[in-house]
Order: structure tokens, then sequence, then C-alpha cells
């Protein structure tokens, strides 16, 4: 994001050459300016675009951005709606307890705050989903409150500007990081426009000129006294995360066709993919036509097997098998149960419009030949 206001900068006498002077007129001049959430200080606007960001590239928020403020302009609409639509929208865009928080803290801001966003960084933190770094972002982009970001990047630049050593996601090493960050904001008398801009140039910084890999160190404003650059431990820091070898997890989905149509489940409000639309489910080392006959009351043959996927969570890899099979019943048994118990046959183009994540969309593409063999 780039400053959400637009005009001249009037530094305070002693600020132009400061950590914050330099980074503020390098954005305005090389920074990031026509992204579709700038140009405005709608708390809303902004908070949407933050949670969106986190964790996601720009390019691919963009679409999800658009889309999202064209169906929910305001808190008020995100806040009517179930969730599920939200979810919806969210589809793709991975990590869905972004989405659930979201809807959440609109619902909070309706109910305790009389649908008036809070316009303190302090409040914002009780809302769901929104932590420190967060909160000071949306302060700083729509009222103008002096405060400290520390996401990703801006902890990138800190550890190579400062050669702070250590994993930056350690405590004690974080600590140093907020305070260092801390002491280097803008001067007390700084208006709206100085706090936004010199936020904006943290991020932009980080995403266009100090990255992970091959940082473009000649472009940067505070190459001369940055302690990495001029000792070439840009490569060695900030210290990477420790690697620990994550769990494997297996599962199968079932994946069951009756004429062109196939059968989501809804999975529980809490727990991986929380509210979205998946295939049922089984272990291993269940076998899935007695497991349909039984639990899903409709009678299969096996089609075809298809390859595994695998998918990496934090905290695990899991490694789905998915069967492909066949309903050999025109009516499936359980046709009249399936919207109470929230299972739903839909045709494939129908269930790329759902709440589905990554992995069933590749799923259901992996399937498209076997709904219409002859395209």
């Amino acid at each position: 994001m780039t400053p959400r206001t637009a005009g001249t900068i009037h530094f305070p006498a002693d600020a132009p050459d400061s950590f914050a002077g330099r980074l503020i007129r390098w954005q305005l001049e090389c920074g990031r300016h026509s992204l579709p959430w700038q140009g405005t200080r709608d708390p809303y606007a902004i908070w949407v675009s933050e949670v969106m960001l986190q964790q996601t590239q720009v390019n691919s928020v963009i679409p999800y951005y658009q889309r999202f403020m064209a169906s929910f302009p305001d808190v008020a609409s995100l806040a009517g709606v179930p969730v599920g639509d939200v979810l919806t929208l969210w589809s793709g865009l991975g990590y869905y307890s972004r989405a659930r928080n979201l809807h959440r803290a609109a619902c909070v801001i309706m109910e305790q705050y009389s649908g008036v966003f809070p316009q303190d960084a302090a409040t914002l933190q009780r809302l769901p989903g929104i932590g420190r770094s967060t909160a000071a972002a949306i302060a700083a982009f729509a009222f103008g409150e002096r405060g400290t970001i520390l996401d990703g990047n801006v902890k990138r630049i800190l550890a190579r500007y400062f050669g702070i050593s250590g994993y930056p996601g350690e405590k004690s090493v974080e600590e140093r990081l907020w305070q260092l960050a801390e002491s280097l904001l803008p001067a007390e008398e700084s208006n709206h426009q100085i706090v936004a801009s010199y936020t904006q140039a943290l991020m932009d910084l980080g995403a266009l000129v100090c990255a992970r890999n091959r940082p473009r160190c000649q472009y940067c404003p505070l190459q001369a006294d940055c302690i990495a650059c001029q000792n070439d431990l840009t490569a060695d820091l900030p210290v990477p995360k420790p690697r620990k070898t994550l769990p494997v997890r297996e599962t199968v989905h079932l994946i069951l066709l009756d004429q062109e149509r196939i059968l989501l489940k809804k999975r529980p409000a809490s727990g991986i993919w929380g509210g979205l639309w998946c295939f049922p489910e089984m272990s291993v080392d269940q076998d899935s036509i007695d497991y349909c006959e039984k639990n899903l009351h409709v009678r299969v043959t096996k089609l075809a097997r298809l390859p595994h996927l695998q998918h990496t969570f934090t905290h695990f890899k899991l490694i789905i098998q998915p069967h492909l099979l066949q309903s050999i019943m025109h009516q499936p048994v359980c046709e009249e149960k399936c919207e109470e118990n929230s299972y739903l046959w839909l045709t494939i183009e129908q269930a790329m419009q759902q709440a589905i994540p990554v992995p069933v969309r590749k799923l259901l593409s992996m399937a498209y030949p076997y709904f219409h063999p002859h395209s």
C-alpha cells in the first residue's frame, strides 16, 4: 500500500535526513501509489485490505479485494450476511480464519460500537483478528495515529539495518524489534500525512527493495548505514526460522459422481477449513464402498484413483488420497436428507462457486474429465 493521502509533505526542521525522513521521500518518488485500496481514509476499506494482505502477496489479493468490497462495501453489509457468504468470496485466498474473524469483528462493531469503526489502535486490538501491527496500520492510515507496525517486511528491514541476530519470531528478538520500531517513528508533532506516508514506506521498502531474496540494496535509501548491506550480511539476516520436520497426516477424500453431480459436505465451523465445503472424508484404512453405504447411504462402485495431493499447513503436511466413485443409483438414498445434514449434490461448475479450499478446487479440476469425458 501507499500513502492514503496526497500532497506535499512538510517535515519538521530536523527530520528530512532521519530514518523516517529518508523513507518518506523514497516512498513518494518510488513507492506504490495505484493499488485499489489506496487513496482512502475509510477505516473499513483499510481494515479489509490489511487483513487480506496478511501472509498473501499483493497481486493475489487485488481481485479478491475488489470482489469483496463490491459485495460488502461497509461494515453493516458485512455483518448482515451469514459467514458462509463471506467464506465463498474468500475461497481460494487461504488462511480462512481471517475471513471468519472479519465477519465476527464486523458483528462486534455493529453490536458494541453502534456500527462506528473504532478510531484508535488500542480499541482496534480488541476486535477479533486484529493484532498490534494491523491495528497500528489501520489507525495510522485512517486516523493519523502515531504508532508503529511490525509485520514481516518491517522485521526484515530492521534486522538488516541494525544487524539483529536471532530469529525475529523469538520473543526476546521480537521485543527488541518493537523497541527499535518505536524509536524510529516520526516526531510527535508529525501530521496525519507524515504518519501515513512513513507507515506505507516501510511496507513498500520491504516489498519492493528489501526483499527476502536478492534485495535491491542499490535502490535503498537506507543503504549507507545499513549493517547488513555494509557487511554483506543480507543473505544471513534476518535469521530464518529454525527448521523442524512437519508431521504428516493422510486422509481419503471421496469424490462421488451421480450423473453430472458431485457430493460436497460442509465442515464444522471450527478446525481445519472450518465452515467450508469439502468432499466427504474417511481414514485411509477404511473401505470406500462400505463407508459410503453405511455413512452416506449411497451405493457406489470404484471409478478411479486420482494422484495423491499434498497440502502443507503451518503445523503439518496433509496427503490426500482422492477416490473417484460412481453412484450406481439414479437418485442417491441420501438425497432428501442432504440439505439438513449439510450435504449438497452439485454440478462441478456449481461446486466451483462454493466456499471451497484450494485442495478441493484442485481435485475438482482433476475430476473434471470424468464429468465430461468427451470435452
